[in-house]
C-alpha cells in the first residue's frame, strides 16, 4: 500500500497512525519517505529506525505510533537554505527545472529501493541506495 497523508505535514502522524492501526501493519513494514535539510540535495539515506531529527512530520508520526521509532525511513535530501533564508520559506519554495529533474531521478531510485526492500529485505535495499547515490548520473 502506498499512502500520502492529506493532512498538513506537521500532522502526518494522524494519517499514518490510523492506517497502521486499521490495517494492522507491522511497523517494520512501514516505510516513511520525507525531505531532509541535513542531506545534500537529491541524496538518499535509508535507515532501519531512528528519531525525528527535528523534523515535525516525523515527530508527529512517532507520536502517533505510540512513541515507536522502529520503522524504516527513506530520507531525501533537499540541502540547507542559502544564506539567512528562513528554512520554512526554503522548503515551501518551488523547485527549479534542474532541481526537479534531480529530484525525479532521486524519487525513481527511492521507489526502486522500496521495491528491493519488499522483495529482498532492508539490507539489500540499503546497499542499493548507498552504491547508486548520485544524481550526477544524469549528466552521463
Amino acid at each position: 500500500m502506498l499512502a500520502k497523508p492529506q493532512t498538513f505535514m506537521n500532522a502526518s502522524g494522524e494519517s499514518v497512525g490510523q492506517l497502521v492501526s486499521y490495517f494492522k501493519i507491522p511497523l517494520n513494514q512501514v516505510v516513511v519517505m520525507y525531505d531532509d535539510l541535513d542531506l545534500p540535495f537529491a541524496k538518499l539515506r535509508l535507515l532501519p529506525k531512528g528519531g525525528h531529527g527535528g523534523h515535525n512530520g516525523m515527530r508527529s508520526i512517532i507520536n502517533h505510533l505510540k512513541q515507536s521509532r522502529d520503522f524504516p525511513r527513506l530520507r531525501i535530501g533537499i540541502g540547507r537554505p542559502p544564506g539567512k533564508m528562513d528554512p520554512a520559506n526554503f522548503v515551501l519554495r518551488p523547485f527549479t527545472k534542474r532541481e526537479q529533474e534531480e529530484l525525479d531521478f532521486a524519487f525513481h531510485r527511492g521507489l526502486e529501493a522500496v521495491r528491493i526492500m519488499v522483495l529482498e529485505g532492508f539490507n539489500k535495499s540499503a546497499t542499493y541506495v548507498n552504491t547508486t547515490q548520485s544524481s550526477e548520473m544524469l549528466n552521463r
